[in-house]
C-alpha cells in the first residue's frame, strides 16, 4: 500500500500550495491595502478574487475530469499555480494583481475539488479516510510556512508583498514536475473507459502487488449502481464435499481461494443487523432521523476487530476476477497487451478440473496459475473474464469471492430464470458480503463466531446484477450468451443518471454539508485572522518582545497553524476507526463553545490583556477543531459517496456550493466587520454550527472503511426503499 501513500503525498502538495496561498494573502492584504490605498470593497475584491478563479473553473472541471481523467487536471492545476506566482510576483498595479489571483484560483478550484476524489479512487477502503486527511495536514503545513516567512519579512523595513505572493513559484515548480512524471491515473477512471490493462498497472503500483484482479473485478462492478438490490442474509458453514449441496436446494457455494476450504451459504432470514435493518429502517423513518444514517449505521455495529473473522473464512487478497473486453481495443491505447478472443478465433485448450454449464458452449470461467496468468475464456459480443482456482459453474452457485476492503467480500451467483413463456435465462448476479459479528442462531442453534476452522459465522450480503451477465441466451449461436459491455453502462445520460434517487440523495448530503461548513466561517476567519487578531488587542502579549503589532498577528496566526499539525495528525489517525459521522458530532459541540465565548469577550467589559488571552486562545481551538473534523470530512465525504459514472459532475456540484459560500462569506466579512463587529460575526457563525450538527445527526451516514463501490449502492437501495415506503 506504500504506493497509494506516495501518490496520495504527492497529489496533496496541491493542498499544500492552497494553504500557502490563503495565509500569505491574508497577510500580504495588510501591505497591499496600505500601498494601493484599496477601499474596502476592493481589498474584499483583492482577497476574493482566488474563489472567483476557483468558483468558475469548477463549473466545467467536473465534467471535464470525467471525460479526460483526473491526472491531466492536477497536472494543469500545478502549471497554473506557477504561472499564476509569477504574475503575482510582477504585478505593476491591481488590475494585473487581480489577474494572477484569477489564474491561482484557478489552480486552487481544480486542486481542492479533484484531489480528493483522486485520492479516493486510489487508496484502499481501510485507509482512504487517514490518506484524504492528508490535504488537511499538507494545507495547514503550507499555512504554517507561509505565516513563518510572513513574520520574517514583516520585520525588515520595508517588507514587499510582491515577494510575499511571488514566493509560491518555488513549490509550484516541484508540484508540477511530480504531477507529470510520477502522478498515475486513477485506476476507476481507467476501468470506465475500458482501460483495463492500464488499470491493471496502476493497481499494481498502487497497491504493490501482482494480483490485483480481484479489485479491478469491484471496479468493473462499481460501473452498474441502482439496479434491483436486495440485503439477504446467509448462515455460513464449512462445506463437507466441495462440488455436493446435499438435498436442500436453497443452499449456495461459496469458494474461497484455498484449495483447502470452501463454504456453503444458506439463507437466513431475521438474523442480521443489516438484515432487519434493511427491513425496517430503510423504509420506516426511526423520527427524524434519515433511514440511510441507520442502515449505514448498521454495518458497523458489533463487527468483528480487525476483519479477523471474515479474514479466517476469506484469506485476504485471494480469489480473483480480471474482465477484459472482445470490443474494448476500440476504447483502449495501443500499448494494450491483454490477450482477446473474437468470434472465430481458437479456443483455449480446456484447462483442467473446469466444469461447464449445461446452457453454454464455451467456458466463462478457468483456473489461474503461475503459468496462465491471463487465460481469458472467450464470450463473443462482450466480456471475458477470468474467476480464481476452484471457481465452478453449476446453477444456484456461488463462483468466486473476493476480500474488498473493510471486511466485505465480493462474490458472484449463478442464475437461472423461467419467464412467462417458459424460456429460461442465465444471468449472473453479485453479492458485496459482510460479516454480523453478533451471535446468530437458525432454527435455535446458537453459531459460533470464533473464526476458527469449522467455524460459523452470520454474513449479509448486497446482492445486485452484475455487470458481467449474460443479456439473453442466443440458442443459434455457437458460443454463447452475449455479455454486457462495462461502458455500456456508463454510456448512459450524465444528467438521467444524476435523477436517479441514490445520486439525488448522496447530493443533499454532499450539498449540504459544504454549504453549512462554509457558512459556519472557517474561511472568514481564515482569512483576516491577523486583522481579527490586531482589532482584539493580541499586541499587548507581545508588547515585550518591541514587535509591531502587525508582526505580533502574523507570529500568533503560525503559532496557531502550528498547533493545527498535531491536532490533524490525532484526526487521521482517528477518520478510519472512529468514523466521519463521530468526529464531527464530537468536534462540532467544541466550535459552537469556542465562537460563543468569542462572543461573551467581545461584548463583556474586561481588561486589554485579558480580552486578548481569550480572543487568542478561541481562535487556537476554533481552528485546532475544525481541522480535525469539519475542514476534511465534506471533501472526503462528497468524494465518496457518488457513482464512478458521475462522481466527477457530483464533485464539481458539491465544490460549486462550496465557492459560491467561500465568496460570500469571504467577500461580506470587512463589510460585516464595520457593521455587526466581531461580536455578531461570532454569534452568526456559532448559530450555523448548531444547524450543522443537527444536519450531521440526522443526515449523514457513516462511510469509514466501506469500498466506494458499496457506498454508492447502499445509497440506492436505500432511496428506492424509501421511495416505495412513501
Amino acid at each position: 500500500m506504500k504506493g497509494a501513500v506516495y501518490v496520495a503525498l504527492a497529489a496533496t502538495i496541491g493542498n499544500f500550495l492552497q494553504g500557502w496561498d490563503n495565509a500569505t494573502i491574508a497577510g500580504s492584504i495588510l501591505y497591499i491595502k496600505k500601498e494601493l490605498d484599496l477601499s474596502t470593497s476592493a481589498e474584499g475584491l483583492v482577497v476574493a478574487m482566488s474563489l472567483i478563479g476557483a468558483t468558475a473553473i469548477t463549473f466545467c472541471s467536473g465534467a471535464v475530469a470525467d471525460i479526460v481523467g483526473r491526472r491531466p487536471l492536477l497536472v494543469l492545476s500545478a502549471a497554473l499555480y506557477f504561472v499564476g506566482s509569477l504574475v503575482m510576483l510582477w504585478s505593476p498595479n491591481v488590475y494585473i494583481l487581480l489577474l494572477a489571483r484569477l489564474l491561482d484560483g484557478f489552480a486552487i478550484g481544480l486542486a481542492v475539488t479533484l484531489v480528493p476524489v483522486y485520492i479516493s479512487e486510489t487508496a484502499p477502503p481501510e485507509i482512504r479516510g487517514t490518506l484524504n486527511t492528508l490535504p488537511q495536514f499538507t494545507g495547514s503545513g503550507g499555512m504554517f510556512l507561509s505565516y513563518c516567512l510572513l513574520f520574517g519579512m514583516s520585520l525588515m523595513p520595508s517588507p514587499s508583498w510582491r515577494v510575499m505572493l511571488g514566493v509560491l513559484a518555488i513549490p509550484s515548480v516541484f508540484y508540477l514536475l511530480l504531477a507529470f512524471f510520477y502522478l498515475p491515473e486513477s485506476p476507476r477512471w481507467l476501468v470506465s473507459k475500458g482501460r483495463m490493462s492500464e488499470a491493471r498497472k496502476v493497481l499494481q503500483r498502487l497497491r504493490g502487488t501482482e494480483d490485483v484482479s480481484g479489485e479491478l473485478g469491484l471496479l468493473v462492478e462499481g460501473l452498474g449502481v441502482g439496479g434491483e438490490t436486495t440485503i439477504e442474509e446467509y448462515f455460513i458453514e464449512p462445506a463437507v464435499d466441495d462440488h455436493d449441496l446435499g438435498t436442500d436446494n436453497e443452499k449456495i457455494k461459496i469458494f474461497a481461494s484455498s484449495e483447502k476450504h470452501s463454504w456453503i451459504a444458506k439463507p437466513a432470514t431475521g438474523q442480521s443487523a443489516l438484515g432487519i435493518t434493511s427491513r425496517h429502517g430503510s423504509m420506516v423513518s426511526q423520527g427524524l432521523v434519515d433511514p440511510l444514517v441507520t442502515l449505514f449505521g448498521s454495518v458497523h455495529e458489533k463487527v468483528p476487530e480487525n476483519g479477523s473473522m471474515i479474514s479466517s473464512f476469506f484469506p485476504k487478497f485471494g480469489s480473483t476476477i480480471s474482465t477484459a473486453d472482445a470490443h474494448a481495443h476500440a476504447h483502449r491505447d495501443e500499448s494494450d497487451e491483454e490477450s482477446q478472443f473474437r468470434e472465430g478465433d481458437d479456443y483455449p485448450a480446456d484447462p483442467e478440473g473446469v466444469e461447464y454449464d449445461d446452457n453454454l458452449h464455451a467456458p466463462l470461467i478457468s483456473r489461474q496459475t503461475s503459468e496462465e496468468k491471463d487465460m481469458l475464456a472467450p464470450i463473443s459480443h462482450g466480456s471475458v473474464f477470468n474467476m480464481g482456482r476452484r471457481g465452478s459453474i453449476v446453477q444456484g452457485e456461488t463462483v468466486s469471492s473476493t476480500d474488498i476492503g473493510g471486511g466485505w467480500q465480493l462474490a458472484w451467483t449463478l442464475e437461472e430464470k423461467e419467464d412467462e413463456d417458459g424460456k429460461k435465462t442465465t444471468g449472473y448476479r453479485r453479492m458485496y458480503l459482510h460479516p454480523d459479528g453478533g451471535p446468530a442462531s437458525v432454527r435455535g442453534s446458537v453459531v459460533s463466531l470464533s473464526g476458527g476452522d469449522g467455524d460459523n459465522f452470520m454474513a449479509s450480503a448486497l446482492v445486485s446484477s452484475s455487470v458481467l451477465y449474460p443479456k439473453e441466451l442466443l440458442d443459434q449461436h455457437p458460443v454463447g450468451p452475449a455479455m454486457i459491455h462495462p461502458l455500456e453502462t456508463s454510456n448512459q445520460s450524465t444528467w438521467k443518471a444524476l435523477l436517479e434517487p441514490g445520486v439525488k440523495r448522496a447530493l443533499i448530503v454532499g450539498v449540504g454539508i459544504q454549504l453549512l461548513q462554509q457558512f459556519a466561517g472557517i474561511n472568514g476567519v481564515l482569512y483576516y485572522t491577523p486583522q481579527i487578531l490586531e482589532e482584539a488587542g493580541v499586541e499587548v502579549l507581545l508588547s515585550d518582545l518591541g514587535i509591531s503589532s502587525t508582526s505580533a498577528s502574523f507570529l500568533i496566526s503560525a503559532l496557531t497553524t502550528f498547533l493545527m499539525l498535531p491536532c490533524i495528525a490525532v484526526a487521521m489517525r482517528l477518520m478510519d476507526i472512529s468514523g466521519r459521522r463521530s468526529l464531527l458530532l464530537t468536534t462540532i459541540p467544541v466550535l459552537i463553545a469556542s465562537l460563543v465565548i468569542l462572543v461573551i469577550g467581545c461584548t463583556v467589559s474586561m481588561s486589554s490583556v485579558l480580552h486578548a488571552v481569550i480572543s487568542t486562545i478561541c481562535v487556537i481551538v476554533y481552528f485546532c477543531t475544525f481541522v480535525m473534523a469539519y475542514g476534511p470530512i465534506p471533501n472526503i465525504l462528497c468524494s465518496e459517496i457518488f457513482p464512478t459514472r458521475v462522481r466527477g459532475i457530483c464533485i464539481a456540484i458539491c465544490a460549486l456550493v462550496f465557492w459560491t459560500c467561500d465568496i460570500i462569506v469571504t467577500y461580506s466579512l470587512p463589510v460585516m466587520l464595520t457593521s455587526i463587529g466581531l461580536a455578531g460575526i461570532f454569534a452568526i457563525y456559532a448559530a450555523v454550527c448548531v444547524v450543522s450538527w443537527v444536519f450531521v445527526y440526522l443526515k449523514v451516514p457513516e462511510t469509514k472503511g466501506m469500498p466506494l463501490e458499496v457506498i454508492t449502492e447502499f445509497f440506492a437501495f436505500g432511496s428506492k426503499q424509501m421511495e416505495k415506503a412513501e
